[in-house]
């Protein structure tokens, strides 16, 4: 997913533009960091105060430029507008926010109103239209078939959660002013996998993610991806 937002900025800025970056639901920081550390003024929202110390840490053992270029505000995605003036980012991240909230509307016009005109939108979400992959590849029919009529799931973590449809919000975008510009899909092959599986050896965990990188941009695996990278741009 870091590589399909990496192409999206290369094609919308000049190759060494210091771009101005809202990362709500910054978790850890660990995208922030990354983005800090590329030499981009990057603001992290976080309202979960051990994940706000977690990045904090982070932050911490960062030498003093990239420290100087990450600003870090605890406080809740949906408040954007009591911290922030209209039109003050190039690029705004919000992944895998959406799944927390109940209505995401408000929050994503919220967002948009903060970027800057030509500005990026980046959404990471769980695909609604492929809610049934996981317990299906698993065997457990019963929760398979329970997927298709829902957007509803229990995520890893145990918590009860929601997903986004690609249409759905397609039209949300068109209708807060940062229509759809691509999209993706991500963890295509390797969903199922455990949290406890090592990671391969160098060669082929760089075979995976050229799999992975194919399949998340071409039809139809993109379709049935766990999580799907969306980019808007405002007009």
């Amino acid at each position: 997913m870091s590589r399909q937002l990496d192409e999206q900025l290369a094609a919308r800025y000049p190759v060494g533009q210091r771009l101005r970056i809202l990362d709500v639901g910054m978790g850890q920081g660990t995208q922030a960091l990354r983005l800090a550390r590329a030499g981009h003024q990057v603001t992290g929202v976080e309202q979960d105060p051990g994940m706000v110390a977690a990045a904090r840490a982070a932050l911490a053992e960062e030498p003093e430029g990239i420290r100087g270029r990450v600003r870090l505000v605890e406080g809740d995605g949906r408040e954007t507008g009591v911290h922030f003036l209209p039109g003050s980012f190039d690029v705004v991240l919000c992944h895998g926010v959406l799944m927390y909230v109940e209505d995401p509307d408000a929050l994503l016009a919220g967002l948009a109103r903060m970027l800057a005109p030509g500005g990026l939108l980046s959404l990471l979400v769980r695909n609604g239209d492929a809610l049934a992959m996981r317990p299906g590849l698993a065997g457990d029919w019963q929760a398979a078939l329970g997927s298709f009529d829902t957007l509803s799931y229990r995520n890893r973590l145990g918590l009860d959660v929601r997903a986004d449809r690609l249409d759905a919000l397609t039209a949300t975008l068109a209708g807060i002013g940062a229509p759809l510009h691509a999209w993706y899909g991500v963890r295509v092959f390797t969903d199922t996998a455990g949290d406890d599986v090592p990671v391969p050896p160098p060669g082929e965990f760089h075979t995976l993610l050229a799999a992975e990188e194919r399949a998340g941009r071409t039809e139809p695996f993109r379709r049935v991806a766990a999580l799907l990278h969306l980019c808007g741009v405002r007009g």
